[in-house]
């Protein structure tokens, strides 16, 4: 089974890791900005990498330095990048304030939506026909592909910035952090072809901005990402144990409430903002990215760090991960 791992950021590489020895085994030059979001396609064979106001497309396998494909059409940062499940197409938002689908063979704008002010993260729901975004102006929308519409409109805290959303694997869940550091929760249910989506919670999971939020693989755990230099860990499972001193520090018990997700554990090292996360496909394990240059490989079960990768001269913003055996 191959691995593969992949970091960037603000010192303009993007760099390839051996996951276990934490050696660099390639560097890619992206001189044309910082890299604000990475993306493996499905199959392996591509990573997306997306910058100031073009995603690069390259072949994770040649040692061609140079992209394959650049993807031009938004004006600002792209904030936000996801493939289709059989690669065909790929979607991005941005701080021009649109998300747009992109043919990845031909490289053109398929659609276009706009949220009017900029957007700061997109997901694709596994049923491959809806999108779910959320912008700096609080709200979180869901686009229907198939009605070419926003369906949906989300505004958890009125003008507080949503930063990340992330959605089950099996389509059960959407969670989304805002710069208040709350996550809001709601069960996605469709019927006929129809989403609906019923509340199920809001909790603090940190006392200051959320940058990422991200469901495991097994849909048994949530990461978030936050600027006071920690990832937390919550627990979807109520048979596993958590840390019920930690939760209780974040929020009064009195104020939280009982659907909130439990604290599992708060990974401590790093050094300044965790931007980004990604899961292992058995939910085990979970690599960060950093400002303080590093990305870090932790064991979720003991909570410590197996590797640190060393080699971002600036801040680690994004990371991507794929250790399925799909595209062996």
């Amino acid at each position: 089974m191959s691995v593969i791992l992949c970091t960037a950021g603000y010192d303009h590489t993007i760099r390839f890791w051996e996951a276990l020895s934490g050696i660099c085994s390639r560097t890619i030059p992206h001189p044309d900005s910082q890299v604000n979001r990475l993306c493996i396609s499905p199959d392996k064979r591509f990573l997306a990498a997306a910058g100031h106001h073009t995603v690069k497309l390259y072949e994770i396998k040649s040692t061609n330095p140079n992209p394959v494909l650049t993807f031009e059409g938004h004006s600002s940062n792209i904030t936000g990048v996801a493939f289709h499940c059989e690669g065909k197409w790929m979607v991005t938002s941005s701080e021009d304030g649109t998300v747009k689908i992109w043919d990845t063979r031909s490289g053109s704008i398929q659609r276009n939506y706009s949220h009017g002010v900029p957007v700061n993260d997109v997901v694709i729901h596994p049923n491959q026909g809806e999108l779910i975004s959320c912008d700096r102006g609080g709200n979180v929308r869901i686009w229907d592909l198939g009605e070419n519409k926003c369906t949906h409109q989300l505004i958890p805290e009125q003008e507080v910035s949503v930063a990340s959303v992330t959605v089950a694997s099996d389509g059960s869940m959407l969670c989304a952090g805002n710069n208040s550091g709350n996550v809001y929760v709601w069960r996605l249910i469709q019927r006929m072809e129809v989403t609906s989506l019923v509340p199920v919670c809001k909790f603090v999971a940190h006392n200051t901005y959320i940058t990422r939020v991200l469901l495991s693989p097994d849909v048994r755990h949530l990461a978030t990402c936050s600027a006071d230099h920690t990832a937390r860990i919550w627990s979807l499972d109520t048979s596993v144990p958590h840390n019920v001193a930690a939760t209780e520090n974040l929020i009064e018990p009195k104020e939280r409430d009982p659907n909130a997700f439990p604290l599992e554990t708060t990974l401590n090292g790093h050094q300044r903002w965790v931007w980004d996360c990604a899961f292992s496909a058995d939910s085990a394990y979970l690599v960060t990215a950093c400002s303080d240059h590093y990305a870090r490989l932790w064991e979720l079960n003991s909570q410590s760090i197996i590797r640190q990768y060393n080699g971002h001269h600036r801040g680690a913003v994004c990371v991507a991960l794929n250790d399925t055996a799909v595209g062996n």
